[in-house]
């Protein structure tokens, strides 16, 4: 509009035409309105169930093919198994008798590593672990207190609970089975006697004779009584029970008389004494009692034998370790490969040097290949181990490949408020594929073979499906109201893809099949002549206070319409209003 000012003639305006044309398209507005409100009611009620204007309709019925339900994604191909071989050890490469992609099995040698100075570890190693062993051994023994010679335990000055030092003697340990006697006899007899050679003792206090022998001849002369030149003779008699150290006697050998008489010796007599402090915790063979030579006598016990044996079992330990340790270092110059597969990449050669941690070359297990998928949140629980997965690959084309689902975490990632899970894709029939590769997966979720299938615009909210009234099915018809010539039947459905439905119940051979009906005849013919022909409902939307889809109160589209408005459009504006 012009603002003139008062008193003026209104000037020539040029763009007074076109202000006109714009208000008489305005003024069409309110007669389309009209017209719609008349018209319209009267179309949606001829296209819902019921209506009496003419509707057209697809057809099908019920078929039989394999229908299959699945889930689709895209992942980078990995080998089953790769391990990296790394040297723990250094030195130079004496062997190595492999090449890049040459195929390998578990455990067969790959390098051999100069192991010279390892084997001088290995022997230094060895002798400090069995000179621990043997001070073990010895701690152990020295918590026992052992007769150093057979005989009756004389002697035995503690008792069960006493408390030994270390060196401590404890008891005498005494042979009295036989009897050692030492005698002089002229120089020149002695020397015609042999050691075993017999001979006769005459005990002074009684004189009964006991038969006995030589043991030893002294080499040595000496002034006995007399001035006599003698020599020592030893002989060993069978206690008959009654000799003690303090008896005396007098020896003949082969009818040779000694010179004098000698006294009577045990033939062993011993000291106990304990190897280590400790206290006595048992005694095996008291006072009087006869023992066996390195017999246990006694048990020490107590927290300075327990120290003394966990001491020397700790020093043995750590030298059996550390001798382990480096026998399994010279085991590390042998360098095997860790899993069966073919050679990647190959680093180092024969004659090279290495240092320890460094990778000498990969190895690519290619048996078969994996996948990791991301499944989200909502689809994860329709995904488990053993689905089959159809994948196929930009670089191999006009193939397809069959995998299997081996494994489905539950630990999952979230990212946008998203969360997924990864699910495990092994391939066994590789051929033309490899690692790296980007490929597509299609993991088969529900399978049907042979099942009874419509197509998915067939079936309605409430899983109802229209039929003719001649169709088998009628029979069964439900209380809804359908177009003239038609009845509603409720199915029961089973899995789905995009196209088709599975029909598990509700329909049956020979029936007749009506689904996306189209609005047809004289209400469109009549919206053409006011020359609405083509507008599409969705522009009813951006008028304003007309809201998306349809007419408030309308009760929607007619069942099989697409959403947003009625087929064909009228006039071609789209949600924008009519300008």
């Amino acid at each position: 509009m012009n603002l003139l000012k008062p008193g003026k003639e209104p000037a020539e305006v040029s763009q007074t035409p076109k202000k006109r044309k714009k208000r008489r398209k305005w003024l069409i507005i309110p007669v389309i309105l009209v017209a719609l409100a008349l018209i319209l009611p009267r179309v949606l009620r001829s296209a819902a169930p019921g209506g009496t204007v003419e509707v057209g309709y697809s057809t099908a019925s019920l078929t039989t093919r394999t229908i299959t339900k699945s889930l689709s994604g895209s992942g980078t191909l990995q080998p089953a198994n790769s391990y990296s071989v790394t040297t723990l050890v250094e030195g130079e490469i004496l062997a190595c008798n492999f090449e890049e992609g040459d195929v390998v099995e578990e455990d067969s040698i790959l390098y051999e590593v100069d192991s010279s100075n390892a084997s001088n570890n290995i022997e230094k190693a060895q002798i400090s672990y069995s000179q621990s062993l043997r001070n073990y051994e010895k701690s152990i023994d020295q918590q026992y207190v052992r007769a150093q010679t057979a005989g009756e335990i004389t002697s035995l000055a503690v008792m069960v609970g006493d408390e030994v030092k270390q060196g401590q003697s404890i008891g005498t340990v005494t042979d009295r089975s036989v009897m050692r006697i030492v005698v002089p006899f002229p120089a020149d007899d002695a020397a015609t006697f042999g050691v075993g050679q017999a001979a006769e003792v005459t005990l002074d206090s009684t004189f009964e004779t006991l038969s006995g022998r030589v043991i030893a001849v002294s080499g040595s002369d000496i002034v006995g009584k007399g001035n006599m030149i003698t020599r020592n003779v030893t002989i060993e008699v069978e206690n008959p029970g009654g000799l003690t150290n303090t008896h005396t006697a007098t020896a003949a050998v082969g009818g040779l008389v000694c010179a004098d008489s000698g006294t009577f010796t045990y033939r062993a007599e011993s000291s106990l004494s304990a190897s280590s402090s400790g206290i006595v915790a048992a005694i095996h063979v008291g006072e009087g009692g006869i023992a066996a030579k390195d017999q246990i006598v006694l048990t020490l016990g107590g927290e300075d034998v327990e120290d003394m044996l966990r001491n020397a079992q700790e020093v043995m330990r750590n030298a059996e370790i550390s001798m382990e340790n480096t026998q399994d270092q010279m085991d590390q110059y042998t360098i095997t490969s860790p899993i069966s597969g073919t050679v990647i990449d190959r680093q180092y050669k024969a004659g090279d040097t290495v240092t320890s941690g460094r990778t000498l070359c990969t190895i690519y297990d290619l048996s078969y290949l994996e996948m990791t998928l991301n499944i989200d949140e909502l689809d994860i629980s329709s995904v488990s181990v053993g689905q089959s997965v159809r994948i196929t690959c930009d670089a191999v084309k006009n193939k397809s490949y069959t995998g299997v689902v081996t494994k489905v975490s539950v630990v999952g990632t979230t990212s946008g408020g998203t969360t997924s899970y990864p699910a495990t894709i092994r391939i066994d029939e590789t051929d033309g594929l490899l690692p790296g590769m980007n490929v597509d997966a299609q993991i088969v979720v529900e399978e049907a073979w042979n099942a009874a299938v419509i197509p998915v615009a067939a079936v309605s909210r409430g899983n109802l499906v229209m039929v003719t009234e001649s169709s088998p099915s009628a029979a069964n018809a439900v209380e809804q109201e359908a177009p003239e010539g038609y009845v509603y039947v409720r199915v029961v459905t089973g899995i789905s893809d995009d196209d088709y439905v599975q029909i598990l119940s509700g329909l049956q051979d020979g029936d007749e099949i009506a689904y996306t009906a189209a609005v047809s005849g004289g209400a469109m013919d009549m919206m053409g002549m006011m020359g609405m022909g083509g507008m599409s409902m969705g522009g009813f939307g951006g008028m304003s206070g007309m809201p998306s889809g349809g007419f408030p109160g309308s009760g929607g589209m007619p069942s099989g319409m697409p959403s947003g408005g009625m087929p064909g459009g009228m006039g071609g504006n789209r949600g924008g209003g009519f300008m």
